[in-house]
């Protein structure tokens, strides 16, 4: 077991110099050629072998995405990255995240942030996230089960709002539970035509939003409780 965390330690560094690479690459549409240090070594910290299926863990570290069951994926690495840094996350953040799924990409905020709020719409996923988070000492992260467009008023608002599905437009419900000056990042637009997008929200309590498309992705849609 040792020797094949070993592995997977080099595997994940390797993990983070490909996605310095693919943002050198991503410059002219990221604005940037190097992500935020602390995003890149929280990405070297968090095992990403542990939110995957066991049979998928030889892969886990490879850039892109893979299955984790109810036809969702774990995003690819640089995606992670990219959305992660978007946030421009501080310390003290309190984040919302719509879409858990195994919970990595709430591993991954949790080591930025104070506390992380992940609503996941799949019962089966939201158990298995919580499991795999408590077994790595993550003790900073709550999960929910439920429609994650409606967010989750009983903790808002929100500095920071991360969603990890596709949305054809802003759901009111989470622009309205962040905060002023808060920042959303979420893939908006059509299924076929998304673009990662950053959503800034005015500090001066007026409700008005910036909204700024960055790249071109592609994400599974937001789903709702009918």
């Amino acid at each position: 077991m040792q020797l094949q965390e070993r592995h997977f330690a080099i595997l994940r560094r390797h993990m983070v110099e490909v996605i310095e690479i693919w943002t050198e690459l991503s410059a002219e549409e990221l604005g940037r050629d190097r992500l935020e240090a602390r995003v890149l070594e929280a990405m070297g910290r968090v095992p990403r072998h542990r939110f995957v299926p066991e049979v998928l863990q030889p892969f886990a570290y490879n850039n892109s995405p893979l299955p984790i069951g109810f036809d969702k994926t774990i995003s690819q690495p640089f995606i992670v990255a990219v959305m992660t840094d978007l946030l421009e996350l501080r310390p003290g953040d309190r984040v919302l995240e719509v879409g858990t799924g195994l919970g990595y990409h709430a591993a991954v905020l949790a080591e930025l942030v104070a506390e992380v709020y992940s609503v996941e719409i799949i019962e089966e996923l939201a158990a298995e996230a919580e499991s795999r988070l408590r077994e790595l000492g993550v003790c900073n992260v709550r999960i929910r089960i439920g429609d994650g467009t409606l967010g989750w008023p009983e903790f808002a608002p929100f500095e920071r709002i991360l969603v990890t599905a596709g949305a054809e437009r802003i759901p009111p419900a989470l622009l309205e539970q962040l905060v002023p000056g808060g920042r959303m990042v979420l893939p908006l637009g059509r299924p076929d035509d998304q673009r990662l997008a950053v959503v800034v929200k005015a500090e001066d309590g007026s409700g008005r939003v910036e909204v700024r498309e960055v790249m071109p992705v592609r994400f599974t849609e937001l789903e709702v409780v009918r």
